[in-house]
């Protein structure tokens, strides 16, 4: 069991979220950073959907009450702990990221809703942490821990995108523009969406359209001309314009990057981003 005597800011449980749920409406949530909670599960034998803390913005601390391993994950840290029962274990304040990540041998048995451990605190599922909160420790079937690889280009802010679906409403001009604009990430920014500001906003097609079909990582320009990124707790449907959307193996470099920090936007294909995310 674990117990928790200070929680960190906006810390839950996570694991990859309902990703087979959206045709019914439900976001697919989960961690922000599936890179580095997958690496965290590896790095202590766990399979790679395995349900882990995330946390942002301040430290905390947690309290063993059994043996355990843990392993904490995110931009600036990789490190591996073996926790004796009665000892504390001081979470780290992200500070080269907006996440962080712990997994533990054997995952995190909070209770499963609709097939995940998942935190969607807009519609009440899942755990929020809360000081006083005591966890148990699940027991996963685990295998020899492993140290991550290719490690996302988090530093770089090079986030790769695809043409979406209403670029065609898009002046080429507009396009190239929204190509070379040096962005930056919004304050007001969250796990449903990260807004994008530059100094001269982007110039929004007067389109009366329909709501459709939205993914994570789709890139909307309302009427006020500044893109927003759908990010993990995004809606299914939406009715503002798709110019781009980011590519799934570069959602992590975006979750990641703080408010204020630069982004910059580089055109890729649909053949090349089914590479890199295999």
């Amino acid at each position: 069991m674990i117990s928790v005597p200070q929680a960190p800011a906006y810390c839950t449980i996570q694991d990859l979220g309902w990703r087979h749920l959206r045709s019914a409406g439900m976001p697919v949530s989960g961690v922000m950073d599936p890179w580095a909670s997958a690496a965290a599960n590896r790095m202590v034998g766990n399979p790679t959907d395995a349900a882990v803390f995330e946390w942002a913005l301040t430290g905390g601390r947690l309290h063993f009450e059994c043996d355990a391993v843990v392993a904490i994950c995110g931009p600036g840290i990789e490190v591996t702990h073996g926790m004796h029962a009665g000892e504390e274990l001081v979470l780290p304040r992200p500070t080269a990221g907006r996440f962080l990540y712990m997994a533990v041998r054997g995952g995190v048995d909070t209770p499963t809703t609709l097939g995940s451990r998942s935190t969607y605190l807009a519609a009440g599922l899942g755990h929020a942490i809360r000081t006083g909160d005591r966890l148990p420790i699940g027991s996963l079937p685990t295998s020899a821990a492993t140290r991550p690889g290719n490690l996302p280009p988090y530093d770089a802010g090079v986030v790769r995108v695809i043409e979406g679906p209403q670029r065609s409403l898009f002046p080429d001009a507009e396009w190239e523009r929204f190509l070379r604009t040096p962005w930056k990430v919004s304050r007001a920014s969250d796990r449903m969406g990260y807004r994008l500001e530059c100094e001269g906003a982007l110039k929004a097609p007067a389109a009366d359209l329909l709501s459709e079909p939205a993914c994570v990582g789709a890139i909307q320009v309302p009427p006020d001309g500044m893109p927003i990124v759908l990010m993990a707790d995004g809606p299914t449907v939406g009715g503002y314009p798709k110019i781009a959307a980011v590519i799934t193996a570069d959602l992590p470099i975006l979750a990641q990057r703080l408010p204020g920090a630069a982004v910059q936007l580089q055109v890729t294909t649909v053949a090349e981003a089914q590479a890199l995310i295999r």
